[in-house]
């Protein structure tokens, strides 16, 4: 069995600016890889650039962008042409057969109809290798084109190597940055006194240098067939070259293919399952796919083989591993608990990486690409470090540190919004976010809470006496906002008065991406100290009941318009379950933690079959990083993270016929509905 046949890298990339089925791209990458790669096929909109349905193509982009909402950097474009030569996607672009195109995790071949090329590319951990065969004899190009931001070039006709500059960054901190790329022809391919550079819509000027904004050149080849190998960093061309040399030297396209390859089965075949039904194991080993995406890797050996990483933070070079690309506030929830089982060693790095990150800028990350952004509230960096605290995946050294900056960003407010939790001060003294304050306060308070317990659970393990009890009271402030008439967290103001005027239905404003429906109970930490303010168990049930059986009716009211999780969670249509988002994602497993197993396993089942797909349009909101991909992997294999911190999974109901876990085979129905993370050591 090759597990990559039944990968649809185009799961969920079917999708607008105003519903999503994913916000994916179908990208070409090593796991963990530095450097990715995808189709553009559209560069109308610098996020929205791919979309299955398009028949244009303006050439393979080299891409980190980890979600069209946070957008690329160290972005730019390869394109075989044909003169004459064009820069912009709106003239450049050439037709293609869809139905010959071929996209896997580990290769793309484009054949295209306007230069009469098929396009190949195969990548490697920090590049790639691009194979070119033309049918026209001569007039053929290759040629690199800028996406947003300012590039330079220069070819250096002794060794055929062409460098490249960009410094194409959107948004977040990204001191003095720019990407690398160091791009190497075969000797004797390159007409060299024709090469073009090109400024918009210009004529091109012969050169064997040039920068500016929306420039790119053009290299004329004297072949038709050619290999091309390309490798990037974010320090400098001299790393450039020791990654070119030690990724892809002397080896073909066909070798380094057949590595990449390689790789991705060692990846998927970690966890294998055994079903009759075909889709099911598309969508399955689709998502796997999507689970070893991101983080990238960001840093690079020196000659030695030590590693070194560009600081966004100040644009210097620094000693250690690094990664990035990736938002805590969604991948807590599945991806890092998902590492903790089958990327133990992967895991202890990045949390080397992101730990690393406070000593550097003064703070934990929160929602780091390539720099931090800090678009989601809260600091749920904690949940993580706890997860793999309490699974022994953190040398103490590492830990202490980590200790040292959650006890950091749960007491100070930061002096800038990327970084802390909102509202820290506030939160310190009323034990609650007031709603004059910040807003979407009912998740501030709520994710401090957890934030506090998870800090309570690692002063256990550190012995810090002194500590634990503090954080221990604090991890209960989330009954601060409980309202006892209407069964929901509800914000309070300065007076300590509930809001006035509360609408259950009612999405944003004091709730993040969603209402008092999909975020009244998010207190994995204590579920049944929330069932207690119900008046049990059963009447806590009974609240969850109510939530899947009303229609998913909303309000824009905390809005200026519908956002799309809005108009996604209401299309997928499971009550006020919207699976769509991350907030809901551990609700059916409510019934599981308080006893009703049953009711879980009904509800995840329905949601897997009915939600999720391999297809272009198989999510049912965006998918962020692995983390609803891992959602569904969770929920086929029967089991789930509902509180990472703890060292155990809630059980669902195990929908295939056999699953074997890093070659073991493991069945979540022999156990009640805890099953300890023992039994992944």
């Amino acid at each position: 069995m090759k597990y990559t046949d039944y990968v649809n890298t185009k799961q969920g990339s079917k999708s607008t600016h105003r519903f999503s089925n994913g916000n994916t791209l179908p990208l070409v990458q090593l796991p963990f890889g530095m450097a990715a790669f995808c189709p553009q096929t559209s560069d109308g909109n610098l996020r929205w650039y791919y979309h299955p349905d398009h028949r244009s193509f303006e050439g393979v982009r080299l891409t980190h962008q980890p979600s069209p909402w946070i957008a690329d950097y160290g972005a730019v474009c390869f394109l075989p042409q044909v003169a004459p030569v064009h820069q912009t996607g709106e003239d450049r672009w050439s037709g293609f057969r869809p139905e010959e195109a071929v996209l896997t995790p580990y290769y793309l071949s484009y054949n295209l109809l306007r230069p009469r090329c098929k396009m190949e590319l195969t990548p490697t951990l920090r590049g790639a290798k691009i194979r070119l065969s033309f049918r026209n004899e001569s007039g053929n190009y290759f040629s690199v084109l800028p996406v947003t931001g300012r590039c330079s070039y220069e070819f250096n006709k002794v060794e055929n190597l062409l460098y490249v500059t960009t410094d194409d960054c959107s948004g977040g901190e990204h001191v003095n940055f720019k990407e690398y790329i160091l791009i190497r022809f075969p000797e004797d391919s390159v007409d060299v006194d024709g090469i073009l550079v090109q400024r918009s819509v210009e004529d091109g000027v012969k050169a064997l240098s040039g920068e500016g904004k929306e420039t790119a050149i053009h290299i004329p080849l004297k072949v038709q067939d050619v290999e091309i190998a390309l490798a990037t960093s974010y320090i400098s061309f001299e790393y450039a070259e020791r990654s070119l040399q030690n990724e892809i030297g002397d080896f073909s396209f066909d070798d380094i293919k057949e590595l990449a390859q390689q790789e991705w089965e060692n990846r998927l075949s970690l966890i294998k399952i055994e079903s009759d039904d075909e889709e099911q194991l598309k969508t399955f080993y689709s998502c796997m796919y999507r689970a070893f995406l991101y983080p990238h890797r960001c840093s690079e050996p020196d000659v030695s083989g030590k590693e070194h990483h560009y600081c966004p933070h100040d644009g210097s070079v620094r000693d250690g591993v690094r990664f990035t690309d990736n938002g805590f506030w969604d991948t807590y929830r599945t991806v890092y608990p998902f590492f903790s089982i089958v990327a133990k060693d992967d895991l202890r790095l990045m949390l080397k990486s992101f730990i690393n990150e406070y000593k550097e800028s003064g703070w934990l990350p929160r929602w780091l690409s390539i720099g931090e952004h800090g678009c989601m509230p809260s600091t749920l960096i904690d949940a993580v470090i706890c997860d793999a605290a309490v699974k022994g995946l953190i040398e103490r050294d590492d830990l202490e540190t980590a200790f040292e900056g959650m006890l950091k960003h749960a007491n100070e407010d930061s002096p800038q919004e990327y970084f802390g939790r909102n509202g820290a001060s506030t939160y310190c003294a009323f034990g609650y976010v007031p709603y004059e304050v910040h807003k979407e306060s009912v998740n501030l308070t709520l994710d401090a809470a957890y934030g506090d317990w998870c800090i309570a659970e690692i002063a256990k393990l550190l012995g810090r006496d002194d500590v634990e009890p503090v954080y221990r009271k604090r991890a209960l402030s989330y009954k601060n906002l409980f309202d006892y008439e209407t069964g929901f967290m509800r914000a309070r103001g300065f007076s300590g008065m509930f809001r006035p005027d509360f609408v259950p239905e009612g999405w944003g404003g004091d709730y993040t991406e969603g209402s008092a429906w999909q975020n009244s109970f998010a207190v994995p930490h204590d579920i049944e100290g929330l069932a207690e303010l119900y008046g049990g168990k059963d009447k806590l049930i009974e609240k969850i009941d109510a939530l899947f059986a009303c229609p998913p009716d909303y309000v824009v009211n905390g809005y200026e318009c519908e956002i799309h999780e809005i108009t996604e969670m209401a299309a997928a249509d499971f009550g006020q379950c919207a699976i769509s988002n991350q907030p809901s994602f551990h609700i059916p497993y409510i019934y599981s933690a308080l006893g009703e197993v049953d009711k879980t396993a009904y509800w995840v089942e329905k949601l897997c079959k009915e939600a999720f797909s391999y297809k272009d349009d198989g999510f049912p909101g965006d998918e962020d990083n692995g983390s609803m991909a891992l959602w569904y992997v969770f929920g086929v294999l029967g089991f789930y993270p509902f509180c990472p911190g703890k060292p155990e999974f809630v059980k669902g109901k195990k929908q295939v016929k056999k699953a074997y876990i890093c070659g073991k085979e493991f069945d979540a129905d022999k156990y009640e509905n805890i099953i300890p993370y023992s039994e992944f050591e």
